[in-house]
């Protein structure tokens, strides 16, 4: 057995490391890959043998503007052991190799995790943290002016991207040197949740169910408010959710996030008394 690190370009281990995703979570980053947006900001970190990926923590390298200071954060994903080799201490051995390249270098770190592993955790150090929600009421008089943008054209791919590399719109915790994790997104999961506002020229991530507007990012490189945003949706939208912390907490009722499933467990920073939540679109 050995450790490797960020070997995406191999094209054997990444298959291999595709194949338990795929085997694990149900999902893959191969396309991800292929379009070019998987770079050194996600570093797998696997247990090999025979040539075959078995165990792996990958490291996600994540910049949160916190309340106006950047903070270089580590998110821990796509923990992960081949059946045939769990409860072997494989993962204990990867954490400590990502501690001692990270630790000192590193703002902290974070992950999210499911209810069958959220014993594991705290014998590295984490503890859990609480997040919190935004959302509000609305009554909108006017028809919607948003359009949908699809995802599979590429010139939408590169408009996006260039918004996002001039964006202004930021919340009080907010990710914001990230558009690699951003278009893993709007290229497989979110292909359909991108709009356009016209008057801004703002690109909207949202996801519209009934009158329920929720939304996971607003990417605009002139100003423009949450407020104008939710308009643009239309009547027929009675009640908005945040994915992201705004900059203004009046006018929002806050409450405790809870979700099924998911925990999140910090190290060496605390959420405390701040009352934000980690990004939809910051989750690897």
């Amino acid at each position: 057995m050995e450790i490797k690190k960020n070997y995406r370009k191999d094209n054997n281990l990444r298959k291999s490391f595709n194949n338990l995703t795929k085997k694990t979570f149900g999902f893959d980053f191969e396309d991800w890959y292929k379009n070019g947006f998987w770079n050194d900001n996600y570093i797998p970190y696997s247990i090999i043998e025979n040539d075959k990926v078995i165990a792996n923590v990958s490291v996600n390298l994540i910049d949160i503007i916190d309340f106006g200071q950047v903070k270089h954060y580590i998110q821990l994903g796509t923990v992960m052991t081949d059946e045939k080799y769990r409860n072997k201490g494989l993962i204990r051995i990867l954490m400590n190799e990502i501690d001692k390249d990270f630790s000192e270098i590193s703002d902290g770190m974070f992950l999210f995790a499911n209810d069958s592993v959220v014993n594991l955790y705290p014998k590295f150090g984490f503890s859990v943290a609480e997040e919190y929600r935004y959302s509000k009421s609305v009554a909108i008089n006017s028809e919607a002016s948003v359009v949908s943008v699809p995802m599979d054209d590429k010139s939408n791919w590169q408009k996006v991207i260039n918004t996002f590399e001039n964006n202004i719109f930021h919340g009080n915790f907010d990710m914001f040197n990230n558009v690699d994790l951003v278009m893993f997104y709007l290229t497989s999961f979110m292909k359909d949740s991108v709009y356009y506002e016209r008057k801004s020229g703002a690109y909207v991530i949202a996801d519209v169910d009934g009158d329920n507007l929720f939304l996971h990012s607003v990417l605009s490189s002139s100003p423009v408010t949450i407020d104008e945003i939710v308009k643009a949706f239309g009547k027929n939208i009675k009640k908005v959710t945040l994915g992201f912390t705004p900059s203004e907490f009046n006018n929002w009722t806050i409450e405790e996030l809870k979700e099924d499933d998911t925990t999140l467990f910090v190290r060496n920073f605390t959420l405390e008394d701040k009352k934000v939540m980690f990004p939809t679109l910051s989750h690897a």
